[in-house]
């Protein structure tokens, strides 16, 4: 879940990640035919919003099943954000499993406004209230409550029930107790960052001083020897850099580093990165570089947009392509280039953002469903929003296992998870975490996933 085309100095790269308000673009806005127009120019016309509040006992589209169980989320202190968050992109809730039968759900908590002349307060500081829920009864074993200071996505899961936290310059890691250790450090605010889907590598962006080029992990770590990518990125007079950095996540060493104008998304696995290089009219080449030196082309495809990639497992890849009536299309590839399945997507699914379950087996899509096809003349308003759909497929054959609603609709993301096994899906849906039981995903076809069923 608009980032198409890197910067000129990023190689061959042609990705560009256009930043949101306040900080980043979310990665499912990159899956949008002309998205940067939509996030540039498209009016989102919020008085209607507020005149017209969604209905969550009315959905929009009805369950392909019922849900195994549901938490209610209002005894847990979360209420529904008001209509004036709908389009502004915020990370509002992160949904998370931490296991099988624990779920880690994360929100914002409005509280008392503080005054002018407080000086602890900075910028978009933000209270995020955090809760490891015990499945199904969803009793609280542990709570906290964190202080961050930036609207856009703050948490990521990792392995073995732990899971990174951003504020500012630092990621913090934390696990079931709820308590932050310092993981890496930065010498500027940290915009974004990716995982690989064994989340051993990391991808970051981050705006630090101009003569700024690596990165320092915990303070006790060595400094990271470092990689750099070709880049003529060009310094804005008295304007700090965007550092773009490929990084071990547990040692802190850095293997790849670059100047670019704009946050990017970079796909990632255990090996090296993905770009797309434009071939003759349509078409395009995906482009696998290792991380060792070395690169190559896993496969070619069709698109008149630049296509967007995403790592689902170690070996297999997601692109979505556009095609010329305004339609698309996801495509999974292995790394070996052998095409594993299409799945078309209507144009009246927009803002796209993906999320896949730890072990690659399975892949959820969630986007906005609006009335008509938004582009440069038919602008959207959230009035032609219907609401928010998920839609869940087996990465190996593409099959539709689940499709349900989720409201509030938050265009930010976070209200959507899988667990480790991808047997379990949490969304959050009128006034509860409901949560889905499905049966045991194929396995992908001569790949290893990323990692093991639990």
């Amino acid at each position: 879940m608009v980032r198409r085309f890197f910067p000129a100095g990023f190689g061959r790269a042609r990705f560009w990640r256009s930043a949101g308000p306040g900080l980043v673009a979310l990665a499912w806005l990159s899956l949008l035919p002309g998205a940067q127009a939509q996030h540039g120019f498209f009016s989102l016309r919020h008085q209607k919003a507020a005149a017209k509040t969604q209905q969550p006992n009315k959905p929009f589209v009805s369950s392909s099943q019922p849900p195994a169980f549901e938490i209610p989320v209002e005894p847990l202190g979360f209420f529904a954000p008001g209509a004036i968050y709908q389009g502004q992109r915020e990370s509002l809730v992160s949904l998370d499993f931490l296991d099988e039968d624990r779920l880690l759900f994360s929100f914002h908590a409005p509280g008392l406004i503080r005054r002018a002349g407080d000086t602890s307060v900075q910028g978009n500081e933000r209270q995020i209230r955090a809760l490891v829920l015990t499945l199904p009864q969803g009793t609280v074993s542990s709570e906290a409550l964190w202080t961050l200071h930036d609207r856009a996505r703050y948490l990521w899961m990792l392995n073995d029930g732990k899971f990174l936290l951003r504020d500012r310059d630092s990621l913090q890691v934390g696990d079931a107790t709820l308590e932050l250790k310092p993981s890496l450090h930065f010498q500027g605010p940290v915009l974004w960052l990716e995982l690989s889907p064994t989340r051993e590598m990391l991808v970051t962006d981050s705006r630090e001083p101009a003569n700024s080029t690596s990165g320092k992990s915990d303070p006790e770590s060595p400094e990271p020897a470092t990689t750099t990518l070709a880049s003529d990125t060009q310094q804005t007079a008295g304007q700090p850099d965007i550092i773009l950095r490929i990084l071990h996540r547990t040692t802190g060493k850095v293997l790849l580093v670059s100047r670019v104008r704009s946050t990017v998304h970079l796909a990632i696995n255990s090996e090296g990165y993905l770009e797309s290089l434009r071939s003759r009219g349509r078409e395009w080449i995906l482009n696998l570089n290792y991380f060792t030196g070395g690169s190559k082309i896993i496969g070619k495809l069709d698109s008149t947009c630049a296509p967007s990639m995403e790592f689902v497992s170690n070996k297999e890849v997601l692109v979505t392509t556009c095609n010329p009536d305004g339609g698309r299309w996801m495509v999974a590839m292995s790394t070996d280039g052998k095409r594993l399945w299409n799945v078309a997507s209507p144009s009246i699914h927009i803002w796209p953002r993906l999320v896949m379950a730890p072990n690659g087996l399975r892949i959820a899509r969630e986007t906005l469903s609006v009335t008509h096809p938004v582009d440069a003349f038919s602008p959207l308003s959230f009035d032609d929003v219907k609401g928010q759909l998920i839609e869940v497929h087996d990465a190996a054959t593409g099959k539709l296992e689940l499709t349900a609603p989720a409201s509030p609709v938050l265009d930010g993301g976070g209200n959507l998870a899988i667990s480790p096994s991808g047997r379990r899906v949490a969304i959050l849906n009128a006034g509860a975490i409901q949560v889905y039981e499905l049966p045991a995903a194929p396995p992908l076809p001569g790949a290893e996933s990323a990692s093991p069923t639990r």
